[in-house]
This record gives structure tokens, C-alpha cells and sequence, in this order.
């Protein structure tokens, strides 16, 4: 008798620590009158929930607070983290698992926030249910404090059998379209209310949204296809009372189910919410520089282009939603990602012969796209249900980009493109719908609304000599390899752009974010004639590269170069660098699976450094991570605003055994040739500086490097500018180093890669000029240096006032080298000095650059 109890018994292990209430007890009704299920509720202890039994992950809500388990003799346990959690959004929630994952009981599944869950929450009171108590006849429940693995609950399952079956006649009703009101969509109680509503009737009822359905009858089915606010949803029933059954369904999701909703929620032709009210016809874009004949963007990739405009636009690709048998369905993918590694090789060796190889790897790293498990388990888990291996890649790879373009990161958004770059490759070879190449004059300028990382890495430099794109930012892949093409590029033009006659004759400005129309033949003619000089003084300036920057009246100037790896060294030292300014040392973390030892390490900066002539200065920035910068193995916790979170210097600070490791490093490099100079990120305040530097003087105290090491400070916060006296004073502190592109940013609290105010994000401001000549000044009476690494050092036109302001250093991109030495060379230091008083007391960037005419000669 026993043993066949023990056959129709599960039990149920604490999923959390903490003491047990009964469900009754919970201070929501729909738990506390079991409307989702029977079970109880404990009143966590612990920040952990574990699986209570073995099974299969078959529900993880989007917002992170709610997991259910099928467990192996199919009952459904829904674990809720918190009453009215939901609203969080997943503030405070990683989970552990993922849909479909298979599980042991102890096992973790979201880790969560308690202080922070607490605060924001109604109750911390976790729930743990059994949503399909149908399945069953009885359950127990102990009582009293618990620790994750006891057990608390055991549950005696119902025979099979005895169900009353639908014998009336069958009809099909179908509802019209009903946009649900629920402010955070059917989440746990508007679902439970839903799915006990749907228990009355003896009719199959579907709940739809798009091509993809729930039993609505089901909790788990219904959660698991995270209806949201405003989204629009059709209810279905086939039995003897399908009719009743959908209008009653309808109408208690069209009125919030329970729910607080606002008014005015209904059909879609009836009256919709006013989140999902028809857009009003749109309005004509206005031109953003007020002139119609000037479409402004982002500078992507510099020079200039004259051509003629090709709109190139991309097909959908048509697919079968349902497929043959899925061992045939997953063949054909596996056959397709097999094809496509093979042309991101080919693109890969392409780029490298035409490029750089630090361009080529964004192809490897599509490559590695292909490879995710994720990806691919959502696409085998929709083959093995029926879709056509076309329809469950399409859906997967769209997801995961919907995932990364969803992001406020701006980088990490961006990647998205990347995705749908890969994603497309495959469908493609699965289809074998490939879209038509446009055959391309001569002298085209591209528009789309995107241009994939393949679309541009194939461009022919023969035809296209140029292009812009309404979405897209200077951070892109896409800008990355305009830039190692030499093409010019403008990314987030006006969307207007996609307007633009085909044949019609332009010029676009890569350098200053900008497309022009309509001009005249002599318009064009000149600004051919200023391309042909503008190449001619490049000539001119390669020809003296290699000579030192010495202003007219004998002042010098060092000349050196922001680099990011050996190759660069290499390349810098034949541009005319007089050494480096700026190691992104960050490099040597990206694209990895662990992180690099401190041999490894070790290496690259040595290398680094015998690149470079004896005596030249070697500056390497300690790791520069977080903001736009991940690495997934130091994780860094979700901020709202990761640029003003745990980023630079304050990573190292925050696990200061990386920051060690790295310096150890970087002084074993010590004696190899180059002066090495240690600048750290982000540095804000004092406190920050003398933190980083007793860890430095530590390291340095334990090693027996006898060599001149300088440490300095990147200055990137306005706070070190303001108080560049207090920091110049500091012992220890040799330099600083301007990072003008943070620096503009946080002084103008703009986004440097936003749209719509990209162009405004210009280190010519006399705000940000101001800063750099206060703190030339405090360092200069302390005698210490400055350089300024940023992308204004580049910048040919913002030389002499840079040199005006007291800079002693320039630190710029590569190609740039001749241009700045040649930039120096041709100002004396009391016109530099003029200029620069003179850029401070204006009141725009535009006023400031109007002080130094751009030269063609």
C-alpha cells in the first residue's frame, strides 16, 4: 500500500529560505482565493529561489520576477517573487536559467535584489503554486522556518481518467481584435482571473496573439507569451458553448480583468487605447539646419564625396511557417550556418587584405554569432514543433536583435544590426532568396535606411563614393569599416534622406555629418577643385611626417598617436608618431571568453613598446570598461545609467585584484625601450586618484622595476578640470591627458552618438576649451604637462587653439599624424596664444571654428 502511495505522491522542496505562510494569509486576493492555483507562500530569508523539483523550465516571465516548472509527472509549479513585482521591469531580478532549460531541484533560477525588491514592492512574500490543480487530489503543507531544500509540501496526484467530456454539438467562435488595458499586461493575477474564467466553460478556448497561441485555460501557456500593454489579442473557443465562452473572455479582457485599467480599452475598430491610437498622418519632416538643401547626420566616416544618389532598399524574404519532419528541417539549417561561416571567412580574409585585420574581426566575430547556443536552441525548439527551418531561424535572430536594439546602450544596441547581418546571411542560403545587387555607376552615393557590416565590407571603392544611412551611429560596425575603406559616411541623416531622386547630384560630407542637394555645376566644381587641393597638401604633409611640430617661432609641440594594439604601434611609428599617447589597453580584455593573465598581458605591452623608438613615451590607460564597454566574465551590475556608473578607474577599484594584475603588467614592460607612462580612466575625485594610486605604489613597491614610470590622470570629468589646481598639487600625479570626447559629453550632458544632438557634442565649445586651459595652467605652475587624447587633437582646425591654451601633447588617430605636425607648423605660439583668448570668450563652437579657416592650400 505504500509503495503505490509513493508512486502517486510529489513532493516539494523550499525554493527559498525563510518562514512558511499560508497562501490564504497573502495580502492579494488572487492568491490568497487560489485563483492561480493551490500551494503556499514563504517570506524569504535568502536572496536565491531554487528549483523545488526536478523538471523543465517552461515559463520565465520577461520582467524576471516570476519562473514555472513543469515538473516530470506534469504538474506546473509557478514560483512569484514579491506581490505587484511585476512593475519592477526586472529592476533587481538575474535570473539563472532560461526557458526550456532542465533543472534539479536546488538548482538556482533568479537571484534578486532584497533590499531593493523590498523598497519598491508591496510584499516580499514569494508565492509557490501548483497552476494545474486538475492534476490534482490533495496536498500537505508544513509549517514553520525553512531553508531552501527542505521539504515542504507534498502533493497526491489524481488518476487518470474521470473527466466529463463535451457532448453537445460544436461550433467555432472567434472574437474581434482587443487591445489589452492591463498597465503591466497578463501578468500573474489578470491571467489567473483570465484562466478561471475559461475553467467554466467546456469549449477548447485559445487565446492569439499574431501567429502565436495559448490555451487559456492555462496560466503557464498564457504567461509564456508575455502579452504586454496595448498589444492586441484575439480570443478563439471550439465546443457546445464556444460562443458564450468568447464573449464573456472578451469582455473581461476588455475591461482589465479584474484590473485597474484605463478607460476607453476595447476592439481595435472601437475604441482603442490611446498607447495604441492611430498614428496621426505623419507630418513633413522639417529640416534640422533650416535650410532644405542641407540634411544634417552624424560624421560616421570623414572625407568628402561628390556623386550621384542610389536609394537602395532590401526585399523581404517570403517563407513557409511549417516545414517537412524537423530532422529534415534541422538539417537544412545546420547545411545553411555551415555556408554561411564559410563567406564571413571569405569576408573576414577580404577586409584583411583591402583593411585591417582589427576590422576583419568583426567578421570572426559573426562567425561566433552563428555559434551561440541560445540562438540556436530558439530556432531547434520551433523546428521540433512544426515550423519550417526559414521560419524558426527568421524568429530567432529577430528576437535576439529585438533584445539588443531594445538596450539604452548605444553600442550595445547597435549590435543588433550585426545579428540581423548574420541572421539574414542564413536565410538567405536557407531560401535561396537573395536579394539583386544594383548594378552601381560610377560616383554613387548609397542611401538606406541601414547598410549591414557585409553590405559595406562589399562595397565596390571604384563605384561608391559614399553613403548615409537614417539609422546608425559613429559607434557602429558599419562606421568602423567605412572608416578602414576611407569611405565617407553619415549615419543618422535626416529621414528625409530616403526621399532623394534617385540620380540626383550631392555631396556628402563625412567629416561634418552632412549631405547637400540642388547645387549648381559651378558649386560642384569648386568643391572638386577643393578636393584635388585638399590631396595635394596631403601629399605636401606626408612628404614632411617625419620631421618634428615646431611652431614658426621655434616652440615644440609632441606629435604622438592613440593607438589600440601592436599593429597600430607598428603603423604609428611610419605615420611620424613621436610615441604614444594613448594604449587602450582595453583591447587586450575584448573578445574573450576569460579574462587575459598577467603574462599575457605583459606581452603586448612589451611589444608595444619595443615598436617604438628608445625614450619615446608609451602612455597605456588602465582598463576602460563598463558604460559602453562589457566584458561578460566582470560582470558589472545593470545601471540606469551605466556612463555616470562603475566604469573606468572605478571598476579597478572595485575589484582592485584586476587593477593589480594589470599594473604588474604593465611595469614588467618597464625596461623595454619606451618611457612608460600609466594614465588612469574616469577619475573624478580626489579621493578616486589617491585610491588608485596607493594600489600603484603598492605593485610598483613589490616589483623590481627600477625604470621612470609617470602616473597621470585622464582627464574625462569636469570635476578635474574645476579643481585642476587640487590635482595638479597631488604627489605622485605627473600628468594629464584631456579626453575630450567624454569631457564634452558630461560638460554638455549630451550624448555623443544620439542623433539628434551629435552635432551639437563639439569639444570646440568654449565651455569645454575653458577647462582644458584652466588646467594647462594649474599643471604648468606645478611644472607638469598636458596632452589631450581625444578626437579634437585630430582635429587640424582646433591645433593652434589647442596650442594657444597651454597643450603640450597631442595625441591623435594615426592618419591624422602629418596633418596636426603640419597644423602646428604653421602658427606662431603668440598667434596660438590670441586665438585661444580669443575662442574662450566667444559663445559657440561654430564662432570658435570661424577664428581658424579650414586651409585647402
Amino acid at each position: 500500500m505504500s509503495e503505490q502511495l509513493t508512486q502517486i505522491r510529489t513532493q516539494i522542496a523550499a525554493p527559498i529560505s525563510g518562514i512558511l505562510v499560508p497562501l490564504d494569509q497573502v495580502p492579494d486576493p488572487v492568491f490568497a482565493k487560489k485563483m492561480v492555483g493551490d500551494g503556499f507562500s514563504i517570506d524569504p530569508l535568502s536572496n536565491l529561489l531554487v528549483a523545488p523539483v526536478p523538471g523543465e523550465v517552461v515559463d520565465l516571465q520577461p520582467s524576471h520576477h516570476a519562473v514555472t516548472i513543469r515538473s516530470e509527472d506534469g504538474l506546473e509549479i509557478l514560483m512569484h517573487i514579491g506581490l505587484d513585482t511585476v512593475s519592477l521591469l526586472g529592476e533587481g531580478f538575474t535570473p539563472k536559467v532560461r526557458e526550456g532549460a532542465t533543472v534539479a531541484v536546488g538548482d538556482p533560477l533568479i537571484e534578486f535584489d532584497l533590499d531593493a525588491v523590498a523598497k519598491a514592492a508591496k510584499s516580499l512574500l514569494t508565492q509557490v503554486v501548483i497552476t494545474n490543480m486538475d492534476l490534482v487530489d490533495g496536498l500537505d503543507v508544513q509549517t514553520g522556518l525553512v531553508s531552501h531544500g527542505d521539504l515542504v509540501a507534498t502533493v497526491e496526484l489524481r488518476a487518470a481518467g474521470g473527466e466529463d467530456a463535451d457532448s453537445g454539438v460544436a461550433t467555432t467562435a472567434t472574437s474581434e481584435a482587443i487591445i489589452v488595458p492591463n498597465p503591466t499586461g497578463l501578468h500573474a493575477r489578470p491571467t489567473a482571473t483570465l484562466v478561471n474564467l475559461a475553467k467554466r466553460y467546456r469549449s477548447d478556448i485559445r487565446l492569439r496573439r499574431g501567429d502565436d497561441s495559448a490555451n487559456a485555460k492555462s496560466i503557464v501557456s498564457i504567461m509564456g507569451l508575455a502579452v504586454g500593454r496595448g498589444e492586441k489579442v484575439v480570443v478563439t473557443a471550439h465546443g457546445s458553448d464556444a460562443a458564450e465562452a468568447v464573449a464573456e473572455v472578451a469582455k473581461a479582457i476588455r475591461e482589465g480583468l479584474g484590473e485597474e485599467a484605463p478607460p476607453g480599452a476595447g476592439t481595435e475598430d472601437t475604441a482603442p487605447l490611446p498607447a495604441v491610437a492611430p498614428e496621426p498622418e505623419p507630418v513633413k519632416e522639417a529640416p534640422r539646419s533650416g535650410d532644405p538643401d542641407l540634411l544634417i547626420g552624424v560624421a560616421a566616416s570623414p572625407g568628402l564625396g561628390i556623386g550621384t544618389v542610389v536609394q537602395l532598399r532590401h526585399d523581404d524574404i517570403v517563407v513557409a511557417e511549417f516545414g517537412d519532419d524537423h530532422h529534415t528541417e534541422r538539417r537544412k539549417l545546420n547545411s545553411a550556418i555551415d555556408r554561411a561561416s564559410l563567406d564571413l571567412s571569405a569576408l573576414e580574409r577580404k577586409l584583411e587584405r583591402d583593411a585591417s585585420p582589427d576590422k576583419a574581426a568583426i567578421f570572426a566575430a559573426h562567425r561566433e554569432i552563428l555559434q551561440d547556443p541560445e540562438l540556436l536552441d530558439i530556432a531547434v525548439s520551433a523546428i521540433d514543433k512544426g515550423k519550417s527551418a526559414p521560419y524558426a531561424w527568421r524568429a530567432a535572430y529577430n528576437s535576439f536583435a529585438d533584445q539588443l536594439a531594445g538596450l539604452s546602450n548605444e553600442v550595445l544596441a547597435g549590435r543588433a544590426n550585426d545579428v540581423r547581418d548574420v541572421g539574414q546571411r542564413v536565410l538567405e542560403e536557407l531560401t535561396g532568396q537573395r536579394g539583386e545587387k544594383p548594378q552601381l555607376p560610377a560616383e554613387t552615393i548609397l542611401i538606406a535606411e541601414d547598410l549591414t557590416p557585409s553590405d559595406t565590407a562589399q562595397l565596390d571603392r571604384t563605384r561608391v563614393v559614399g553613403f548615409a544611412t537614417t539609422s546608425g551611429g559613429a559607434s557602429s560596425h558599419v562606421a568602423i569599416i567605412a572608416r578602414s575603406l576611407d569611405i565617407p559616411a553619415v549615419a543618422g541623416i535626416e529621414s528625409r534622406a530616403l526621399d532623394i531622386a534617385e540620380g540626383s547630384r550631392v555631396v556628402l560630407d563625412g567629416t561634418n555629418g552632412q549631405l547637400r542637394l540642388n547645387l549648381t555645376d559651378a558649386q560642384i566644381d569648386d568643391i572638386a577643385a577643393r578636393q584635388q587641393r585638399i590631396a595635394e597638401r596631403r601629399a605636401r604633409e606626408d612628404l614632411l611626417k617625419d620631421q618634428p611640430a615646431v611652431t614658426p617661432d621655434g616652440h615644440r609641440v609632441k606629435v604622438v598617436a592613440n593607438i589600440g594594439g601592436v599593429d597600430d604601434a607598428v603603423e604609428a611609428m611610419t605615420m611620424g608618431a613621436e610615441g604614444v599617447g594613448l594604449l587602450r589597453s582595453e583591447f587586450v580584455f575584448m573578445g574573450r571568453a576569460t579574462a587575459p593573465t598577467e603574462a599575457d598581458q605583459a606581452k603586448v605591452y612589451a611589444d608595444c613598446a619595443k615598436a617604438l623608438r628608445r625614450g619615446d613615451p608609451l602612455v597605456i590607460r588602465t582598463l576602460d570598461v563598463g558604460g559602453d564597454k562589457p566584458l561578460t566574465y566582470l560582470p558589472i551590475p545593470k545601471e540606469e545609467n551605466p556612463f555616470l556608473g562603475i566604469r573606468g578607474v572605478r571598476v579597478g577599484l572595485e575589484q582592485p585584484e584586476v587593477l593589480r594584475t594589470q599594473l604588474r603588467a604593465i611595469l614588467a614592460a618597464a625596461d623595454d625601450g619606451a618611457e612608460l607612462c600609466v594614465m588612469f580612466p574616469m577619475i573624478a575625485t580626489i579621493a578616486d586618484w589617491r585610491s588608485a594610486k596607493r594600489i600603484f605604489d603598492e605593485v610598483r613597491a613589490d616589483s623590481d622595476v627600477n625604470a621612470k614610470v609617470s602616473v597621470g590622470i585622464m582627464m574625462e570629468v569636469p570635476s578635474v578640470a574645476v579643481m585642476a589646481k587640487q590635482f595638479a598639487a597631488e604627489e605622485g600625479c605627473d600628468f594629464f591627458s584631456v579626453g575630450t570626447n567624454d569631457l564634452t559629453s558630461y560638460t554638455l550632458a549630451m550624448d555623443r552618438g544620439h542623433p539628434k544632438l551629435a552635432s551639437q557634442v563639439d569639444p570646440c565649445n568654449p565651455a569645454v576649451l575653458t577647462l582644458i586651459g584652466n588646467a594647462a595652467e594649474a599643471l604648468h605652475e606645478r611644472g607638469k604637462w598636458l596632452g589631450v587624447c581625444g578626437g579634437v587633437a585630430s582635429d587640424p582646425q582646433a591645433v593652434p587653439i589647442l596650442v594657444g591654451l597651454g597643450v603640450d601633447e597631442l595625441s591623435c588617430s594615426i592618419p591624422a599624424i602629418p596633418s596636426v605636425k603640419a597644423a602646428v607648423r604653421a602658427y606662431p605660439l603668440d598667434m596660438c596664444t590670441t586665438l585661444a583668448e580669443r575662442a574662450i570668450a566667444c559663445s559657440t563652437p561654430e564662432e570658435v571654428r570661424a577664428l581658424v579657416p579650414q586651409s585647402d592650400e
